[in-house]
């Protein structure tokens, strides 16, 4: 790669924005020259090699980012403006400089520019959100007795990997079937080498307590290897076992092991029919539809392993709203996989240009030749129709909640007396006990529903000052509402003063009454905001759910009947506010109970800690133990040894 490669690097995590040159700024339109002749300045002196071109407004901020076999040619497409769409228009008028990456190959620009994409979000291309990491089923190795989990994250631990599953909530379910037909420890290393006697998984028969010795080896080895037989697809040999297992105990008399093994069989059934549609020829595939309405797009995937269906997931890329199907597909494959394998066969619904390119790209990044595919006839055809059909009722159920949404904040414009309906509405609330470990919290929400990429924590730090240097008592409810409130509109003044990158809200509404109304106003008169609108939501008479009253700013207090869609949605609103805040505040104060007496040492860093604490079991053991016993462990030196008992013994 050329040394502009790290001019990406500099830009790196930045949200796209059009900033400066957003589309919806009418000079856009007579700047068009200036973008040409960015261009072509840019094109004078770019390579004909493969790599990737990044399109920047003038505050920096990419708009475009793209893969060429031929730099030089590719983007001299861009200044013959005549065929190309008004987006694409747009996205010239408003470049202001151009970045390029060099690659040794066209594959290599594809896998560039799909990571470029997921990190840097452009406006102009098709970016995939919400793109979560899936949970696995892991069986762990190097261990003579492997216990069996759930696994999320970088395949960094030893052991075998079986899905994606589609949710963790599949594989708690799966994992717990998986316990009961067979019964492999769950329990940690440290805690699996400290047993001394059966745990409670053991007493529900839901472990073999290897831990103990209530099973051989080569006992053990068997449950182990029929677990993996099962999730490989193997599960009829595993059922046809079991079921011979079961009657021979049976005809032996021994109804007791009889009944274990029906257990299992149950626990195996059940994991079948959780798994919905199964498909034994496909074995390791994705099924991926792509539908398109209204502007909008849903992709549906399916993940089959070994035959069988580990459930789908629901996508909805941003784009523009001319953007093809096929180009919303194509654009979805390689952000999707650019961090993850992708397994041998990809079912698609849609003729993806450069189809063998993606092939190459995929196969790289696998280690393993992947085949992309969209079948006319047979099982996976049928596959293929299937996956649509979610696609397009998970499109349309979108549409159905956005249209009902749309519909409540019109509601809450007319009820609160608003001059437009809001599209960015803000919610705060506070939480503390008797003034400790305070937290401020905000959430957001419009006509998609909560943004949960907006939410904001504040940890109140002027209860830290006392008052005459700017401080709050603890418990100052109205002066923890000041300081949230200063600290957030006074960095949107300074971050958006022109209100166009949308994190400005229409709407804040705060929960409380007209003490905590009048500590916002005051606020905003400060800072001379005046044209955002401001409610707060008291709770009514014994603090009951559809009594509350809305205070407005120079208003009388208003109220709702007790029915109105309007009050549930501010309800909603508040109690989402509410139970973010209480998840804040309580994890702070988690995170300070669970503080250890070590902490505060110089030099004992978390290695140094935890031998300490392998060492004396505690750190009470750790306090009370002399020079020459700390001096023992090891990584800690006789100078270090010093400082930790005269941490424990200043006062002695």
């Amino acid at each position: 790669m050329t040394d502009s490669d790290t001019t990406f690097e500099a830009n790196k995590g930045r949200k796209a924005s059009p900033v400066a040159s957003s589309p919806k700024t009418p000079s856009l339109a007579t700047s068009l020259a200036t973008g040409l002749e960015t261009l072509r300045k840019a094109v004078a002196i770019m390579p004909g090699s493969p790599g990737v071109y990044r399109m920047l407004n003038a505050a920096g901020d990419p708009l475009y980012v793209g893969k060429a076999k031929n730099l030089k040619k590719r983007v001299t497409s861009y200044t013959n403006v005549g065929p190309l769409s008004h987006r694409l228009q747009r996205m010239v008028a408003g470049t202001a400089s151009v970045e390029v990456v060099t690659t040794k190959s066209e594959v290599e620009a594809l896998l560039l520019e799909s990571n470029l994409i997921k990190r840097l979000k452009p406006y102009y291309n098709i970016v995939l959100r919400d793109d979560k990491s899936f949970p696995y089923i892991l069986i762990t190795g190097g261990h003579d007795y492997p216990r069996i989990t759930k696994y999320r994250g970088a395949k960094s631990a030893k052991g075998e990997y079986f899905g994606p599953f589609a949710s963790a909530g599949a594989v708690n379910q799966t994992v717990n079937a998986l316990h009961r037909a067979f019964p492999l420890r769950s329990c940690s290393d440290s805690i699996f080498a400290s047993r001394t006697r059966p745990c409670l998984q053991h007493q529900i028969k839901r472990c073999v307590a290897p831990c103990v010795g209530r099973i051989s080896a080569e006992g053990y080895a068997t449950l182990v290897d029929e677990a993996r037989d099962f999730l490989s697809g193997r599960s009829r040999n595993i059922h046809a076992r079991l079921t011979e297992r079961m009657t021979a105990a049976s005809e032996a008399l021994e109804f007791e092991t009889a009944a274990a093994y029906r257990d299992r069989i149950r626990a195996l059934a059940h994991i079948q029919a959780r798994q919905g549609i199964n498909l034994p020829s496909l074995e390791d595939a994705d099924v991926i539809a792509v539908h398109q309405n209204g502007g909008q797009s849903c992709v549906q995937i399916f993940f089959f392993r070994s035959g069988q269906n580990y459930g789908n997931r629901a996508y909805y890329p941003r784009h523009q709203k001319d953007a093809a199907a096929a180009d919303v597909l194509f654009a979805f494959i390689g952000q999707f996989y650019s961090n993850r394998a992708a397994p041998p066969l990809l079912l698609v619904n849609q003729d993806l240009e450069e189809m063998d390119l993606v092939e190459e790209a995929l196969s790289l990044k696998a280690e393993r030749r992947v085949h992309i595919h969209r079948p006319s006839r047979g099982d996976k055809a049928r596959m293929i129709i299937d996956a649509e059909r979610n696609a397009r009722e998970a499109l349309a159920r979108r549409f159905s909640e956005s249209a009902a949404q749309r519909k409540l904040l019109e509601g809450l414009a007319e009820k609160l007396g608003l001059d437009s309906v809001p599209e960015r509405i803000e919610v705060y609330d506070n939480s503390h006990i008797s003034g400790t470990n305070a937290v401020g919290a905000m959430i957001a929400a419009g006509p998609e529903g909560f943004n949960k990429k907006s939410y904001r924590k504040f940890n109140i730090k002027s209860d830290a000052l006392p008052p005459a240097e700017g401080g709050i008592t603890a418990g100052d409810d109205f002066g923890m509402m000041r300081e949230v409130l200063s600290r957030r509109f006074s960095r949107l003044l300074k971050e958006d003063p022109e209100r166009d990158q949308g994190a400005w809200p229409d709407l804040i509404l705060i929960d409380g009454g007209a003490g905590q109304l009048s500590a916002v106003s005051e606020i905003f008169a400060e800072l001379g905001i005046s044209d955002v609108a401001l409610a707060a939501i008291a709770k009514g008479p014994d603090r009951n759910a559809g009594l509350e009253r809305i205070f407005l700013p120079e208003q009388a207090p208003i109220s709702l009947q007790r029915r109105d869609p309007v009050l549930y949605f501010i309800q909603r609103l508040r109690d989402e506010a509410h139970r973010f805040a209480i998840g804040t505040h309580r994890a702070k104060r988690a995170q300070k109970t669970s503080r250890s007496k070590l902490d505060g040492i110089q030099g004992v860093g978390p290695g140094r800690k935890k031998a300490l604490l392998h060492h004396f079991g505690s750190s009470r053991g750790v306090s009370q133990a002399g020079l020459a016993d700390l001096e023992q462990v090891r990584g800690i030196s006789k100078a270090l040894a010093q400082a930790i008992y005269d941490h424990f013994h200043a006062n002695a």
